[in-house]
């Protein structure tokens, strides 16, 4: 360390601000905060400094900046607002180069109602962005279907109407218009109508089914039945958009929610905004992480960056966890039960689809990538040492303990290496005792395994519960490898993962990647194990028809069964064929018992 940078830890100041490092050649590795900055930047320069990139990161500090500010909160801004305009290699970004469309409400007299993905500053009105455009279009649509709105760009400002300066036109006769370009329609009216679809937009759709009924009603008070039964028609097709929209509670409004999941590489965050239990906005981000970050400093990240995109100044902010910050005037809310907690668990659900979207597409685009990433995730689950780089999955199979079979099938980088499985024929254990068989297997496999100097698992999966486990661990504890490979067991009931010595299983998500390598191993050993144990079923009860023949020994019923393959074909061949098999003698005892008989 330098001694200027060592002059500067000594004197740092105990109030919360950011934080800013330099490298050698002046240029800015990373942006963080701190509630204490002391503290904080203190903890980067301790020997046991976790994360292989954070100590890369470290040793190229040369020099570091700080700015004292009020609170925890103006901290976060102000890393937010560093992070985005000088983007630092270290720093998690949380950006986004899309351009998302607005819709429009224009500052004109008679305003226009549209899509846009350019924001003008002439004193329109822009509600969004939204993340996709489809649910804008559908919104639009069904705004343009309830009222009558010009699509023109005339100026039609008063005194151009008096002057008569223009035409109605086609829209008008096709009844998409009422013709405000003639006065046909006044600004009150129109007026009226853009308030309600603000409203709409904003999630409101009070004033807009007011305004339709108070129609339909005048129109049937007037006996215009048939208008009433457009407006009426109008009416439904409101009532049918908000029902699809709404997903919790109406009494829901203006409320924020953030939803998140995240592995070893990525976080992935989704947000929705409610107002009057409908989501108008729903937006999902992937985040890399880059120094071993937190959910919850991730989360503190994304909530201000994308509460900024979307310009939401909402007074609530449900949350899956807990973060230390403190936002001015707005509540962090973690609900425990109702539909609170049911949207952040929707919001939830968005994250972990996108996630695997994600990871489908990564799959197909870079299957190393893939490989080394649920590698990484099994290790952590199943509180490994090491990858789980090499697998091997063992399953018994036999019938009241007849023709006793145990498979044990090998997976490489989570894929089956079919050329290394085998079959074991248990030779000390009588009768149906699948712990006794597990133990003689498992022992079996790997004495072998350590005379001839070949690599040993990282994981070993014993289909079975906590007595198949148990026995198997008596094995690897003959061998002295207990401990130094990791052993699970999965029962099939509830896809529960024991470990040895722990009386609590593990429950995996439905949809792990982990779950679904350990099941692939498990129904592999256990289809492998099934194929041999009949194929031995129905040697045995061939060869137990041959041994009725007087004077025909196990090598003869050999050779029959290595010629012709099946006792069928023995039956029908003719004595000649059994000559050239066996010889003479031998050929006419066969020939005769079948023929005989």
């Amino acid at each position: 360390m330098n001694p200027f940078l060592e002059l500067q830890l000594k004197t740092l100041p105990s109030e919360p601000g950011v934080y800013r490092y330099y490298d050698k050649n002046d240029q800015l590795l990373y942006v963080g905060k701190a509630k204490n900055l002391k503290k904080r930047v203190l903890s980067y320069f301790n020997k046991n400094l976790p994360g292989y990139r954070t100590r890369i990161m470290v040793s190229k500090i040369q020099r570091l900046e700080t700015t004292i500010v009020n609170s925890e909160y103006d901290a976060l801004l102000l890393e937010n607002n560093l992070i985005k305009e000088h983007q630092p290699f270290y720093n998690v970004m949380l950006k986004d180069d899309k351009t998302y469309p607005w819709i429009c409400i224009k500052n004109e007299h008679f305003p226009r109602i549209f899509l846009t993905r350019t924001k003008i500053r002439d004193g329109s009105e822009y509600y969004g962005p939204y993340a996709k455009v489809r649910p804008a279009r559908i919104l639009l649509d069904t705004i343009k279907h309830i009222y009558k709105l010009r699509t023109c760009n005339l100026n039609l400002a008063p005194s151009k109407i008096e002057e008569c300066k223009y035409k109605v036109c086609l829209e008008y006769h096709i009844k998409n218009c009422n013709g405000p370009c003639e006065a046909l329609e006044s600004k009150e009216e129109y007026d009226e109508k853009i308030d309600a679809i603000r409203g709409m937009i904003k999630g409101d759709f009070r004033k807009a089914k007011e305004y339709l009924t108070d129609r339909m009603i005048r129109y049937a008070s007037n006996l215009q039945f048939e208008d009433a039964q457009i407006i009426k028609e109008r009416l439904d097709v409101l009532e049918d958009y908000q029902a699809k929209n709404t997903v919790v509670n109406p009494n829901i409004d203006d409320v924020d929610v953030f939803g998140m999941t995240s592995d070893e590489t990525a976080a992935y965050v989704n947000f929705f905004k409610i107002r009057n239990g409908n989501i108008i906005q729903s937006f999902t981000t992937e985040i890399k992480k880059i120094l071993e970050e937190s959910d919850e400093e991730i989360m503190e990240e994304a909530l201000i960056e994308i509460r900024q995109k979307f310009g939401s100044h909402s007074k609530e902010v449900l949350l899956p966890f807990h973060l230390s910050i403190e936002i001015p005037n707005v509540k962090l809310i973690v609900p425990k039960v109702g539909d609170k907690k049911r949207i952040v668990e929707l919001s939830e659900k968005n994250a972990k689809e996108y996630r695997l979207e994600k990871l489908k597409q990564v799959q197909i685009i870079d299957p190393e990538r893939h490989t080394n990433r649920i590698m990484a995730e099994m290790q952590k689950l199943l509180r490994m040492p090491v990858e789980p780089r090499h697998i091997e999955g063992f399953d018994n199979s036999n019938i009241q303990g007849t023709n006793p079979v145990s498979a044990c099938v090998v997976f490489k980088n989570g894929k089956p290496s079919k050329a290394d499985y085998r079959i074991f024929h248990p030779r000390t254990v009588e009768g149906p005792n699948d712990f006794a068989t597990m133990e003689e297997v498992i022992y079996r496999r790997y004495r072998r395994m350590l005379d001839e100097g070949e690599t040993l698992p990282q994981l070993i999966l014993i289909d079975g519960g906590k007595g198949q486990l148990s026995s198997a661990v008596k094995s690897l504890r003959l061998l002295g490898l207990y401990g130094k490979i990791t052993i699970v067991g999965i029962a099939k009931r509830l896809e529960e993962i024991f470990f040895p010595e722990d009386p609590i299983p593990l429950y995996l998500d439905k949809k792990s990647e982990t779950l679904k390598i350990l099941q692939q191993v498990r129904d592999e050993a256990h289809r492998f194990g099934v194929r041999h144990h009949r194929t031995r079923r129905k040697n045995s009860t061939i060869k137990s028809e041959l041994e009725e023949i007087p004077g025909v020994g196990s090598k003869t019923i050999e050779l029959l069964l290595s010629k012709l393959k099946s006792v069928k074909r023995i039956k029908e061949s003719n004595l000649e064929t059994l000559e050239e098999i066996l010889g003479k003698t031998k050929a006419k005892v066969v020939w005769e018992f079948f023929n005989n008989n």
